[in-house]
């Protein structure tokens, strides 16, 4: 890996001609599914016989890492199995585990791009077959090469990269939680320079209390979330050895929890300290605000973020944090069940929060979908945040129960695109191929697969093919990428997750950006950082806060290029 300030560079060394700037005057392709051209021939399975075993309707989540440090996003996604009656585990039976997929991106003379995935699991080492749920990645050991963390029913499992190209299972490393887990975070929460890991647990389950619930009908239905008791999620702290440590007492955790789905990491009242946003299914979200003496306070309710309507929780599954609105802080959009609306926590910078999902345009036209993965991602580079939800029901659709579909439960993705005024405009039934299509969306991670300097989606999908969603408008306006690295302990960098980024130019809109892997629903996204700049040329200047507080500011960086910055290395 090349340790350097802007001489370090991937991704189109020139920029794209004027001509080629985006407009939206007419229907246009946004993503295109290259599932089939990339070689991703993953099928989750579900392992469904017909008992309606909760879990079975939850996962999966997907994860996206460079797992080799060539350059390029790979994939790991999470795979099911049959659910064994007599024990709380999953058992992997009709499947072979969890999958690593290799990126070969191909950059071909003309400069197009073309990626293919090999499917490395055979020889990576790892070993996930579990009946699993979801994804975290991140660099816990500090040698510049980013672990796996896996979510289970039954027990999770933490893979260590050797920096060989394959990883080993380290249960010594004390965070093989057992229960059911769904998402999860690295997190570097006493700013010591090791990353410490949350773990959202969700309900008290296994075959032999399986509930059986009934619909309006009468027929058999899957039972909802109340009907079982919620688990104690957990926090570890990071010991700097190679081992963590249960902190989830010590650090005020245990007092209160709900059935964790969807974890997001922020430092939400700018104090320079990292707090988290917890998604709990059918009871109120939490906030957990960063104490700075290795404690947290779970503020949501004070803070105006732990439900949008008083006194009514929702069904809280996929969540991030990002500026909506470019005012230097992180906000909030949580995606919920059918019938309850999206909903969008506004920050006043100080980690007070309005719920404004009416008043731009989401919470209409999200009522009838139940979302799961989602993203803030700044689809066409214009330089604001747009919002992505993959979606699929929990209970059958009895027009698609008539027509014999094998998994009534499918739905459509949406687009919502951010008009820069506080309001978003629903772009799905005018944004191609991709967004007719309907399936059981559950996680999705974000990042450039190609990279060509905008976001692309891996979907992982319940019962049924993953997807690979190439972005084809982003590109088509100017951007700039960062890799924010921090020095490793054997002379490798590592990803600084929580460092953010200004990118500041004369006269134009400051956009902060994070550096982060968490977010969406059981799934880990790409840990670099892109703005889009829109048709402006101006090289701008960076300003990173590096998650020890440190600021330090790079003059005319590239565009249309990634560039690494390393801490430190301004003199």
């Amino acid at each position: 890996m090349c340790l350097c300030l802007i001489s370090c560079q991937e991704g189109p060394a020139t920029s794209p001609p004027a001509s080629r700037v985006v407009t939206h005057s007419a229907p246009t392709e946004w993503f295109r599914d290259a599932t089939a051209e990339t070689h991703l021939d993953f099928v989750h399975v579900n392992g469904m016989v017909g008992q309606f075993y909760y879990p079975e309707i939850i996962a999966p989540g997907v994860a996206l890492l460079d797992y080799d440090n060539d350059g390029d996003l790979d994939v790991f996604l999470v795979q099911g199995g049959r659910i064994d009656r007599r024990s709380r585990a999953g058992s992997a039976d009709l499947t072979k585990g969890g999958r690593l997929y290799r990126n070969d991106l191909e950059l071909r003379p003309d400069g197009s791009r073309a990626v293919r995935f090999a499917d490395v699991t055979d020889s990576s080492g790892i070993k996930a077959t579990e009946y699993g749920m979801g994804a975290a990645v991140g660099d816990y050991d500090n040698d510049g090469c980013v672990d796996l963390y896996v979510t289970a029913l039954g027990r999770n499992h933490l893979y260590r990269n050797q920096c060989d190209g394959t990883f080993t299972n380290v249960p010594a490393a004390g965070v093989d939680a057992a229960g059911w887990s769904v998402s999860a975070a690295f997190l570097d929460f006493d700013r010591d320079g090791w990353l410490d890991l949350y773990v959202g647990h969700y309900l008290n389950w296994d075959p032999s209390v399986n509930t059986p619930c009934f619909g309006p009908s009468g027929t058999r239905v899957y039972c909802a979330p109340a009907v079982y008791l919620p688990q104690q999620s957990q926090l570890f702290h990071n010991n700097g050895n190679g081992t963590f440590s249960n902190a989830t007492a010590a650090a005020g955790l245990a007092t209160q929890f709900g059935p964790a789905l969807g974890v997001t990491t922020a430092d939400f009242n700018g104090d320079q300290w990292i707090d988290f946003y917890v998604a709990n299914d059918g009871q109120e979200n939490q906030l957990w605000v960063n104490q700075r003496n290795g404690t947290f306070k779970d503020l949501a309710l004070l803070a105006g973020a732990a439900w949008s309507d008083p006194g009514k929780p929702k069904a809280g599954m996929g969540v991030d944090a990002g500026d909506a609105d470019d005012d230097g802080d992180d906000d909030v959009f949580v995606t919920n069940l059918s019938g309850e609306g999206h909903d969008l926590y506004i920050n006043d910078g100080a980690g007070n929060f309005e719920p404004r999902a009416a008043a731009a345009g989401l919470k209409h036209p999200s009522l009838p979908f139940t979302g799961f993965g989602t993203a803030w991602l700044d689809i066409d580079n214009d330089g604001s945040l747009d919002l992505l939800t993959v979606n699929g029901t929990v209970q059958r659709i009895d027009a698609l129960v008539r027509d014999k579909d094998p998994m009534p439960l499918r739905q459509r993705k949406q687009l919502f695109r951010n008009q820069g005024n506080g309001r978003f405009e629903d772009l799905t039934s005018r944004s191609g191929a991709v967004f007719e299509r309907a399936d059981v969306g559950r996680g999705a991670a974000f990042g450039d697969i190609d990279n060509d300097g905008d976001t692309d989606v891996i979907v992982g999908n319940n019962n049924g093919p993953a997807q690979v969603l190439l972005n084809m408008m982003g590109n088509r306006n100017h951007w700039i990428g960062l890799r924010l690295l921090g020095a490793g302990t054997s002379g490798r960098a590592r990803d600084m997750l929580g460092a953010r980024a200004a990118v500041i130019r004369n006269g134009l809109p400051t956009r902060e950006r994070r550096a982060r892997a968490d977010g969406s629903f059981a799934s880990a996204n790409d840990p670099r950082v892109r703005v889009g700049l829109g048709p402006s040329t101006e090289p701008p200047r960076v300003r990173v806060t590096w998650p020890d507080g440190r600021v330090e500011e790079w003059a005319s960086v590239p565009i249309d290029r990634y560039t690494t910055l390393v801490e430190g290395s301004r003199k």
